[in-house]
């Protein structure tokens, strides 16, 4: 499909569209060989785009979706058997596309789904640090002792838990044939994943969960998504997350500063600045405000404050004459 020159070149991360128009109007971006001309068209899947010499690459667009799990459907893609259902199956998307953060059976709440294995690594991997945010119903009232253990670590299977945050929101009371029944809603932030990790460590310190609700991970909320309904995430989500998006800012910002950035100072601005240690630099924007910016500031504020100076001295040059005439004036009166 056709699209305009420098909608692609911004599209490969080569800065905003009027810098990508600037980039061809200097005459340095070809198509099959030719020398781009200002409005023409392009298919970047059948013809060879160029940029100084060298073919863009097109970052690949994946797909970010978040969905709220509601109890009862499985997180994974299931076994083939179709007799539960999926996230998979609420998601009309015709890609593959697989689950990241994942939930048990009988919770519910945020999980992302993709075709982007970097951003799979980035959730799932501990060294990335992300966290998952959750709100849990656990039966009884937890004591500050109970939740204090919980936040330096239980052992389970032999290792102890990474320290969590874990804070009281609020309580509940379930009426009974007795008495009423007391559960607490609490607010649990994990930096690690173990299988059913909340649910076994509230287990093991006497207050099981009866409800789990996963409402964050890492910069992603849930919101006021309701169960079984989905979004696209943001492109800013994406980019937090250190998603494809982010990959291709990064790199499209070292292909600016490395390249367009490094031959554009090459020329006129750089000779003038005449600083070696600028010209090891390589940055544009430094060069040219160290060239003719800094002689046309420095000229200015030399003159400015040069003038300045002589009006001042010179003004005090008078009082002082004018004063001292005064006073032989005076003298010669008096005496």
């Amino acid at each position: 499909m056709e699209e305009r020159l420098q909608k692609i070149l911004a599209r490969a991360g080569f800065g905003a569209r009027r810098t990508c128009e600037e980039l061809i109007r200097q005459g340095r971006v070809t198509v099959n060989g030719e020398v781009a001309r200002l409005g023409q068209k392009a298919d970047p899947q059948r013809d060879r785009i160029a940029v100084d010499g060298r073919a863009i690459r097109l970052p690949r667009e994946h797909t970010y979706i978040a969905l709220h799990k509601p109890p009862g459907v499985l997180s994974d893609e299931g076994d083939g058997s179709g007799r539960r259902p999926t996230v998979l199956d609420l998601v009309p998307h015709k890609g593959h596309l697989f689950p990241v953060g994942r939930l048990d059976l009988r919770s519910e709440g945020l999980v992302l789904l993709t075709d982007d294995g970097e951003l799979a690594l980035r959730f799932t991997h501990p060294r990335f640090g992300h966290e998952k945010e959750y709100r849990v119903l656990v039966e009884g009232v937890p004591t500050e002792e109970t939740l204090e253990q919980w936040r330096r670590g239980v052992l389970l299977d032999g290792e102890l838990t990474v320290p969590a945050e874990v804070s009281v929101l609020g309580h509940e009371e379930v009426p009974g044939a007795k008495k009423p029944t007391v559960r607490t809603w609490l607010r649990v932030v994990l930096r690690e994943g173990r299988k059913r990790q909340i649910r076994r460590v509230a287990a093991l310190l006497g207050h099981p969960v009866v409800r789990l609700i996963r409402v964050r991970i890492g910069p992603i909320h849930l919101g006021d998504l309701q169960p079984g309904r989905w979004r696209y995430l943001t492109a800013a989500e994406v980019q937090g997350s250190g998603g494809a998006e982010e990959r291709g800012s990064r790199g499209a910002e070292e292909r600016r500063s490395g390249g367009a950035g490094e031959r554009r100072s090459g020329g006129a601005g750089e000779r003038g600045s005449g600083g070696a240690g600028e010209r090891r630099s390589g940055g544009a924007e430094e060069r040219g405000s160290g060239g003719a910016g800094e002689r046309r500031s420095g000229g200015a504020e030399e003159r400015g404050s040069r003038g300045a100076g002589e009006r001042r001295s010179g003004r005090a040059g008078e009082r002082e004459s004018g004063g001292a005439e005064e006073r032989r004036s005076r003298e010669v009166r008096d005496g």
